[in-house]
């Protein structure tokens, strides 16, 4: 049986080569069912064409070496953007998905769409002028709330005005170029699947730092729900936790009793200088006891919702990532929490680990799911005929 029944088209072949899954034409036939000759000539095509490259030698498993297959660096770039309430962090990609330059700046979200996203631009292009000789291909911004499957921002909590803003059609009009949004647990889901070598088909990516958010890999894809808004936890009651008012205007909710901005305001409240969540993750390296026992408690209430998450869905590997995640107290919470509560046959074989693409996840994971538009097979396969000089018809 093949793994890629469906990816048989020369677009579908090189998705394969760009996400990893083959570097040679015999892997391309294994994974594929084609025949070799067929192999050969959608490859020869795509060589053709510019989309990929052919070089080296690779591992013999017995005969000749097979040549390695490799996307083509067409001098293009991508960029991805990681929009938070007060920090950016952008990234800038080539069209094989690695990093070129990154960066994280300072912004404020409060301020108008159109200007934050002008401002994104001109970051862009500031850290484009080290690449001269590469075009802007296209922009994925990762956004710090729900983004509805029609791209608008839907009901966000850390974002007073962009309440049904299309950010992605704001900032193709800035930029003339395409753009895609997404929210930023799923981009952090996507940047930390990528970052793992595709390795964990089965995954959830807890984004903790001012709010909390999901993000989950499903079979090796992202998984958006019916409207786009699957992994929004932050609004999931906690049972025993404290009534504590939220954004929302219930009670108990997530966000507002393990959420970094109710450790900020607890710490504030006791006369602690705390101005963001970094300032916890400080406290706590400095064994602050309130601010340790504030993560651990965010922690474990974190931990027992994504227990009933880690039943639900049996995932490989669930990862930890945002500011919170360099806080010792609050990953050990998470850690008591899912062990404790969630049955061993759920529990045998997963990984619960803190993130490995770090502060870049999310821009990265953007990043490469606008490389993906940009390279989707179909696309691909229309682009060659337009080349090849066939007009279709309907």
């Amino acid at each position: 049986m093949t793994e890629f029944p469906h990816l048989t088209t020369a677009g579908g072949i090189l998705t394969l080569v760009r996400d990893g899954y083959a570097s040679s034409r015999a892997e391309i036939s294994r994974l594929t069912g084609l025949a070799p000759s067929t192999v050969t000539l959608r490859v020869d095509e795509l060589l053709t064409h510019g989309y990929l490259t052919e070089s080296g030698e690779g591992r013999s498993r017995g005969g000749r070496r097979p040549r390695t297959l490799t996307v083509a660096d067409a001098q293009r770039y991508v960029a991805g953007v990681d929009l938070g309430a007060r920090h950016a962090t952008i990234v800038l990609c080539d069209t094989a998905g690695e990093p070129l330059a990154r960066t994280r700046i300072a912004t404020d979200i409060t301020r108008a769409p159109e200007a934050v996203l002008r401002d994104m631009h001109e970051q862009i292009l500031a850290m484009a002028a080290e690449f001269p000789d590469r075009e802007l291909a296209g922009i994925g911004i990762s956004l710090p709330g729900p983004v509805g499957s029609d791209g608008r921002v839907v009901s966000p909590s850390r974002m007073p005005g962009w309440n049904g803003i299309d950010a992605a059609s704001i900032l193709r009009g800035i930029a003339g170029v395409p753009v895609i949004a997404e929210n930023d647990a799923n981009a952090m889901a996507w940047g930390e699947y990528v970052v793992g070598g595709r390795r964990s088909p089965y995954m959830i990516v807890v984004k903790a730092g001012s709010s909390i958010g999901v993000g989950i890999i499903a079979n090796g894809r992202l998984h958006r729900g019916a409207r786009g808004l699957a992994g929004d936890v932050s609004h999931t009651a906690v049972a025993d936790g404290p009534k504590t008012l939220c954004s929302c205007g219930r009670f108990g909710c997530l966000d507002a009793v393990a959420g970094g901005r109710a450790i900020v305001a607890a710490l504030a409240e006791d006369g602690l200088p705390v101005d963001d969540v970094s300032d916890v993750a400080a406290y706590a390296r400095d064994a602050h006891p309130l601010a340790a026992r504030l993560l651990r408690e965010a922690g474990l209430r974190t931990g027992a919702v994504i227990a009933t998450l880690v039943g639900f869905f049996n995932p490989d590997r669930v990862v930890i990532g945002g500011a919170l995640s360099s806080a010792e107290a609050f990953v050990a919470g998470v850690r008591s929490s899912v062990y404790d509560l969630c049955l061993p046959m759920s529990t045998s074989g997963l990984e619960l680990i803190e993130s490995t693409a770090g502060w870049e996840a999310s821009a990265r994971g953007a990043a490469v799911l606008m490389l993906a538009d940009l390279l989707d097979p179909a696309a691909i396969d229309r682009r060659i005929r337009e080349e090849r000089g066939e007009v279709e018809t309907r």
